[in-house]
């Protein structure tokens, strides 16, 4: 995928219809966000392996039909973590100026490194999961993190005062 940074930036104008001729929306939750129907995961055909200007058409497609969400995970892609990175030049390359018009999610829970801490649910894995993510994407922030798996040795019945901090 190392054509991706050979790309002109902001060369990609998208549809001035993305919304009027979208999937839709609807609520997230009560959280008083608003999810297109449809969101793109990034699983498969984003990885280091994968063809570079596929990937940027499937993205550049998808934000010209109003999908707005971008689904992630800190090991999407071959090798792991590759999927995020090439996102992240993507959305250098072709979509900086629609950060805002983007909701951007990523997910841990799975194993990403050796030791006791590279894996699972602890505040210390998900914590530097977060971290790498936000390292990989080359991103402040995301808009969406989600712990993907629970483990059966930890009863959290308030997982988000687990997860603070701030």
């Amino acid at each position: 995928m190392s054509n991706i940074m050979t790309m002109s930036k902001n060369s990609y104008s998208p549809a001035s219809n993305r919304y009027s001729n979208s999937v839709g929306y609807q609520p997230c939750g009560q959280s008083g966000l608003q999810l297109p129907r449809i969101s793109l995961g990034l699983w498969h055909n984003f990885g280091e392996v994968d063809d570079a200007s596929e990937a940027v058409n499937m993205i550049q497609f998808a934000f010209d039909h109003g999908i707005t969400h971008f689904v992630l995970a800190n090991n999407y892609g071959s090798p792991y973590g590759s999927a995020e990175k090439n996102f992240g030049k993507i959305l250098k390359s072709n979509f900086s100026s629609y950060r805002d018009e983007m909701v951007i999610s990523t997910k841990a829970g799975h194993e990403m490194w050796d030791g006791p801490y590279g894996d699972g649910g602890s505040r210390k894995y998900l914590i530097t999961s977060l971290n790498q993510s936000l390292k990989q994407m080359d991103l402040d922030y995301v808009d969406i993190f989600i712990h993907i798996v629970m483990i059966p040795t930890h009863q959290w019945k308030k997982p988000w005062v687990h997860f603070r901090i701030w």
